[in-house]
């Protein structure tokens, strides 16, 4: 534990009596007085919770927008200043086009676009980039110098008007403003599915932010959520998680990320190994499982389908909302297994019943 890193705002998660464990190299705040309360809480009011591990990178200089563009899967052409995207950053080795991370891509202008990857993978990304970047175009990791504090759920407009925020915004747009005079970008993006925001300061004035915050959040019937909450909340909306549904084996075709891929664009990393495996239809596919016996899922479980293996578990939690299992499964494309239709789960030797849904899981108010 003392190699991790510590955040701007560990020592006020430690006075709030949150636990905690490693995430992609930080010491991070799973929970305060318990995941399922926290969950609910964002569902039903709101959640603060303190993201600041998410890595930042500044492209700046002439053409920023356009090398960008060229690197990454979606289109930035299709967004402009103010507006933010979420994108893929793939290579490709082995015929397939892996995910060196997804991240989001924040449009301040041609010439600069500000970047919030992955904790674990912001080096990479960074290291990509710079290897790729023309003359006139620099990439700067800026990991310790913003935070990040996501308000999410039904309240979190109400928390920060009363705070003098701006909260008029379509989503995946974001506006500069200042609270109590503390610069802070608050931006339309978030994880839970929820209507909700994330507010980037600078590091040192993460503190104040969060005193701000945190009463409000509390007068509004909400708490702090730790990651726990986090990560029952973007399951449950069947949001992928690098290193899970994503990564340097899983390709967004598989995980029914295509949507992010711009493929009219001319150019970007893992282009070719995209457009081939699309066309030839993936060996296996990103699909939703929800039990419907007694259990509950966990990632790296095998699924199986009239007792044959069929796949495996990428994800796997209990439903705070639904009270039960849900999981995200990579399913063999071969098998042709129907939504509706019931499979089984490996749990250490006990088979759990679930059937072959859609996600999201659960019907909320996303964005």
């Amino acid at each position: 534990m003392t190699d991790l890193l510590l955040g701007p705002l560990h020592d006020r998660h430690a006075a709030q009596g949150a636990t905690f464990a490693e995430f992609g190299g930080w010491n991070m705040p799973v929970s305060y007085a318990g995941t399922v309360g926290e969950h609910t809480a964002t569902r039903a009011a709101v959640g603060l919770f303190d993201v600041s591990h998410l890595g930042k990178a500044l492209v700046r200089g002439p053409g920023a927008a356009a090398f960008v563009n060229a690197c990454f899967t979606n289109d930035l052409n299709k967004v402009g200043p103010g507006k933010a995207q979420y994108t893929l950053c793939c290579q490709e080795s082995g015929g397939v086009a892996g995910v060196i991370d997804d991240l989001i891509a924040y449009y301040v202008s041609d010439d600069e676009i500000f970047l919030v990857p992955n904790a674990a993978n912001t080096a990479a990304v960074v290291a990509a980039l710079q290897d790729k970047a023309p003359e006139g175009i620099t990439i700067t990791n800026q990991h310790r110098e913003y935070a990040v504090l996501a308000v999410q759920g039904p309240k979190s407009a109400e928390v920060l008007q009363r705070l003098g925020l701006p909260t008029d915004m379509e989503y995946m747009a974001y506006a500069d403003a200042t609270l109590d005079g503390v610069p802070v970008r608050v931006c339309r993006t978030g994880y839970t599915g929820e209507h909700g925001y994330e507010l980037l300061p600078s590091w040192n004035d993460a503190g104040a932010v969060f005193d701000a915050l945190l009463p409000a959040i509390v007068e509004a019937g909400g708490q702090l959520a730790g990651l726990g909450a986090r990560d029952t909340l973007r399951t449950e909306m069947g949001y992928p998680l690098h290193g899970h549904e994503l990564s340097a084996d899983i390709s967004p075709v598989q995980a029914r990320a295509g949507w992010a891929v711009g493929w009219k664009k001319d150019e970007f990393w893992g282009r070719e190994a995209l457009v081939r495996e699309k066309s030839a239809g993936p060996v296996r596919t990103l699909r939703g499982l929800r039990a419907t016996g007694r259990g509950v899922l966990r990632p790296d479980l095998t699924v199986l389908s009239g007792g044959q293996p069929v796949g495996v578990t990428t994800s796997g939690t209990f439903s705070p909302t639904l009270k039960t299992g849900i999981a995200l499964a990579l399913l063999d494309t071969a098998a042709q297994i129907p939504d509706g239709a019931t499979v089984v789960v490996d749990v250490r030797g006990r088979e759990i019943e679930c059937e072959v849904v859609k996600p999201p899981f659960v019907d909320v108010n996303v964005g």
